[in-house]
């Protein structure tokens, strides 16, 4: 099966475009407001309408409270809801039974105990993206993990890789996980928050061309 491919942090039509042609799977919108890729509601709606049919689009929240995540997903109407703070179990199994967009929950792997641990997740979380422990912010920092932990883990959920992923890495990368979906944001940028159209090209294109070998 191809991989899965999130073009995440996406701030306008350009970026949009780009993944969709490029030939992702999903895109993700992140409303964290200390992040440089934070997109306001209004915005991320008309994102959301931009992008193609075929492509998910995911929004990225952060320690959000209840009635702000409902406000989102209402105004956005998502396909996904990743959550990328300290979001528990219980809060995501609550959220779960009141909505049908899909659940993700973002982990910062700092060692074998994290992998062992994200098992709480089974039933609150339809999928885990794995990435590289919070820094000053909770993801986009360019930072990668030891994928050699992801070795011995038996996977109890679907699951994706994320956290210091670009077009010249993501073919080891996914030789040595065999991820099934990997995320990159700051990895197709110039800067911070400016997305690099030829670097979303070059990532899809490395994903693919590792599938077809």
């Amino acid at each position: 099966m191809p991989t899965q491919i999130k073009i995440c942090g996406l701030k306008d039509e350009a970026g949009v475009d780009a993944a969709s042609r490029a030939g992702a799977t999903h895109i993700g919108l992140n409303l964290y407001e200390k992040s440089p890729r934070y997109v306001p509601l209004e915005q991320a709606a008309a994102l959301r309408m931009r992008t193609p049919e075929q492509v998910k689009v995911v929004l990225l929240l952060v320690n959000a409270e209840p009635g702000y995540t409902a406000k989102a997903l209402e105004i956005v109407k998502p396909d996904v809801v990743q959550f990328h703070g300290t979001e528990t179990p219980e809060w995501l199994r609550v959220l779960k039974g009141a909505t049908s967009v899909e659940i993700w929950k973002a982990l910062g792997v700092k060692d074998a105990e994290t992998l062992k641990n994200s098992a709480r997740f089974v039933g609150a979380a339809d999928l885990l993206l794995f990435d590289a422990p919070a820094q000053a912010l909770p993801g986009g920092t360019g930072m990668r993990f030891d994928w050699s932990l992801l070795a011995e883990h038996r996977h109890e959920l679907a699951w994706g890789l994320a956290g210091g992923l670009t077009p010249a890495n993501v073919a080891e990368a996914l030789r040595q996980t065999r991820a099934p979906m990997v995320d990159t944001s700051s990895g197709v940028e110039s800067a911070p928050g400016i997305k690099d159209m030829d670097k979303i090209a070059q990532f899809c294109k490395a994903v693919r061309d590792h599938d077809h070998s």
